[in-house]
C-alpha cells in the first residue's frame, strides 16, 4: 500500500457511478487540479440503476490508467463492498468510503478489508453520533486498523435529519448549538486518538461565499479534506488550503528544531508538542502552495 496522508485528499469530488463523464474525470482530462474523487454506488444513485452502475464501474476499471488522482468508491453496504472487490481491476482503486458505519456493521466491514491494500474512510451517520459511549466503542474498533484509515467522516445531513433540523446557507453548522455539541464531541474523540476527521458537505453549491466560510471554519475546527458536490469548488478549496508564509516558516523551524521550548512569532512553543501539526502545515504547503496572507 503506497504512502498517502489525508492532507493529500484535498477536495474530494462526489461523482455518482452513473455519471456520463466518469471516464474523463478519472483520467484527469476534465478537472486536472482535482486530487481525489469518490465514485458513489449508494445514496447518489437510484436503486434500480445499481446493476447498471456496477457494470459501468467494471468497464471503467478495465481501461483506467492509474495516475496521481486518488480514487475511492462508496459501496452500497457490506454486500456491495464484496461485489466491488470481485471486479476486474479493483486494485486500481485507492480505497473505500464505508457508509452508515455503525456498531452493527463495523466489524463486518473491517473484516472484509482486513489484510487488503486499500485505504478506509468510515462514515458514521447513525444514532452513534449522539452517544459518547458508542463513539468510543467505534473508535476502539477502528484503532487496530489505524494504518489503513485515512480519515473518519461524519454524516452531516444524516445528523440534521435525526435532529429534525434544516441547515441554512447563511450559517456554519457550528453556529447551531446541538450540531456543534455533537461535532465537538466527535472531533475530540477521534482526533485525540490520532485519526483525521474530514469536514462536512456544504450543500449550497451556488453559494461560493458560503462555501469559503465553511472551509475556513473546518480548518479552524481542525477538520481537513472535504467532499464537494460541484467542480467549481475544486479551485476554491485548493486556494483555501494554502498556508501563509508565517505559518510555513514557523512549521519549518519547529520541524528542524531540537529545543524543548522556543519563542516563535510572539508565542511560546513546546517543540515536541507542535511537531505533528507543523509537519501537516509543511505538507499542505508542498501540495497547495504558500500565500502572503489570509483574511
Amino acid at each position: 500500500m503506497k504512502k498517502v496522508n489525508y492532507i493529500d485528499l484535498g477536495a474530494t469530488l462526489f461523482v455518482p457511478s452513473t455519471h456520463k463523464n466518469l471516464e474523463d474525470i478519472l483520467n484527469a482530462q476534465k478537472y486536472p487540479e482535482l486530487k481525489s474523487v469518490l465514485i458513489d454506488t449508494e445514496d447518489g444513485i437510484e436503486d434500480e440503476k445499481y446493476e447498471v452502475a456496477l457494470e459501468k464501474i467494471q468497464r471503467v476499471l478495465r481501461t483506467y490508467d492509474k495516475q496521481k488522482l486518488l480514487l475511492f468508491i462508496r459501496p452500497k453496504n457490506c454486500d456491495g463492498l464484496r461485489e466491488l472487490l470481485s471486479l476486474e481491476g479493483i486494485e486500481k482503486v485507492d480505497g473505500f468510503i464505508l457508509p452508515k458505519f455503525s456498531l452493527s456493521n463495523a466489524k463486518e466491514y473491517l473484516k472484509i478489508l482486513e489484510k487488503k491494500k486499500f485505504f478506509i474512510m468510515p462514515s458514521i451517520e447513525g444514532s452513534e453520533l449522539f452517544n459518547q459511549a458508542e463513539l468510543y466503542e467505534l473508535r476502539d474498533i477502528l484503532l487496530p486498523y489505524k494504518e489503513q484509515i485515512l480519515l473518519v467522516r461524519f454524516g452531516l445531513e444524516d445528523m440534521l435529519r435525526q435532529l429534525r433540523m434544516k441547515r441554512s446557507c447563511e450559517y456554519s453548522i457550528f453556529d447551531y448549538s446541538a450540531p456543534a455539541s455533537v461535532l465537538g464531541t466527535f472531533i475530540a474523540i477521534f482526533k485525540s486518538a490520532g485519526f483525521g476527521v474530514s469536514g462536512g458537505v456544504y450543500p449550497c453549491f451556488k453559494d461560493d461565499a458560503g462555501f469559503i466560510r465553511d472551509v475556513k471554519r473546518d480548518l479552524r475546527e481542525g477538520l481537513f479534506s472535504k467532499t464537494i458536490i460541484h467542480p467549481k469548488q475544486i479551485e476554491i478549496t485548493n486556494e483555501l488550503y494554502k498556508v501563509t508564509k508565517e505559518e510555513y516558516d514557523e512549521a519549518l523551524y519547529i520541524s528542524k528544531s531540537d529545543k524543548a521550548l522556543s519563542a516563535i512569532n510572539r508565542k511560546m512553543a513546546e517543540i515536541k508538542t507542535m511537531k505533528p501539526y507543523s509537519l501537516e502545515i509543511i505538507r499542505r504547503a508542498e501540495l497547495y502552495g504558500i500565500c502572503d496572507f489570509k483574511e
